[in-house]
């Protein structure tokens, strides 16, 4: 599939090209459900659909998005319904003031959320500009509900200086405060949602133990959705387009244990046969959900956007765009001025 995109890039890299679209009439988009949803949002802001310039896209008025498969979603996505997380932000109403609360999704969510994010002054976030955007939402409230992944916003906030005791893990399927009592919710800065992502959650700190001891001068570099645990003992952790550069400028001879997704540790062993680059786990959890973008799919939603009849077409009904690109758009804009 990637040698067939005309873009590449994490969840921040992706939408911010989905936002910078001029001249477009239709975008494939080869992620899953919540990144379609955010490509919808940003590249149909009102403003854009306005001034968009193809003549087969002034006709139809929006740019239209497409995923090839519908059943490409992200269990991650999945732990946090806006059901809820309305019910969360009223419970937490009960015990503490809600105004001095900003809520932050990551970007793996879906549009609902975003949106639940905009009309109560919070915004989005990736892996790459986490701790950006954690440092906008502290300059403005006391606390922060950070959902749905509890391990990115736990690495996070330890790394800006956060003890683990001025934290709480809300669960939403237990009856009351999440899990917690009144007295911790009113001593946390930031209350994390229990949500993860499967395939990082599978990373374990023995994993990175085994790898030292069998790889003699391994530098091992995970993603942060990993467990702190793993995050801890790693040499580097970071997002998506922080691992690729990492290893775009190491030197030959480098040795890499990395911890993410399987499929990028393939693309970089194959890119960087001058480096040894080796999976970090000896087992693997598979993101099935992505998987289902395959070629057959491609070339299906291709040939009927071409043919005029777009399938699997993602659209974000008007009120939840209007309050998610609030949302994204304060994401971007302290991305834009976060330092590098």
């Amino acid at each position: 599939m990637i040698a067939h995109a005309d873009l590449q890039g994490d969840s921040y890299q992706l939408s911010k090209s989905a936002a910078e679209r001029e001249a477009c009439e239709a975008i494939v988009f080869c992620g899953v459900h919540f990144m379609a949803e955010t490509a919808d949002i940003l590249v149909n802001r009102p403003e854009k659909v306005a001034a968009q310039v193809s003549a087969a896209a002034r006709a139809a008025g929006r740019v239209t998005v497409v995923l090839p498969d519908m059943a490409a979603g992200c269990s991650m996505a999945d732990m946090a319904a806006i059901e809820q997380v309305e019910d969360a932000w009223a419970d937490l109403g009960s015990v503490i003031d809600t105004s001095d609360i900003t809520p932050v999704t990551y970007i793996n969510s879906a549009a609902s959320l975003k949106a639940f994010c905009g009309r109560h002054g919070g915004i989005v976030c990736t892996s790459s500009n986490a701790r950006a955007v954690l440092d906008w939402a502290f300059a403005k409230t006391k606390r922060v509900l950070f959902f749905p992944d509890q391990h990115l916003g736990r690495n996070t906030a330890r790394k800006m200086g956060i003890p683990l005791d001025e934290m709480c893990v809300w669960s939403p399927h237990e009856p009351r405060l999440g899990g917690n009592d009144a007295r911790q919710i009113e001593k946390s800065r930031v209350i994390l949602w229990q949500g993860h992502c499967s395939v990082h959650a599978m990373f374990r700190p023995e994993h990175v133990d085994a790898v030292r001891a069998n790889l003699p001068g391994v530098k091992v570099l995970v993603h942060p959705e990993c467990p702190m645990e793993v995050v801890d003992k790693a040499d580097l952790a970071g997002s998506t387009s922080f691992i690729i550069k990492q290893v775009e400028a190491a030197p030959p001879g480098t040795t890499w244990a990395i911890g993410t997704e399987l499929h990028l540790v393939k693309r970089l062993e194959q890119q960087h046969p001058e480096q040894t680059i080796r999976f970090l786990s000896p087992v693997v959890c598979m993101c099935a959900t992505m998987y289902r973008i395959d070629l057959a799919h491609l070339c299906w939603s291709l040939e009927h956007v071409e043919a005029g009849n777009p399938v699997n077409v993602i659209r974000v009904d008007d009120e939840t765009a209007k309050w998610a690109v609030t949302a994204l758009e304060r994401m971007l804009a302290v991305s834009e001025t976060a330092p590098r």
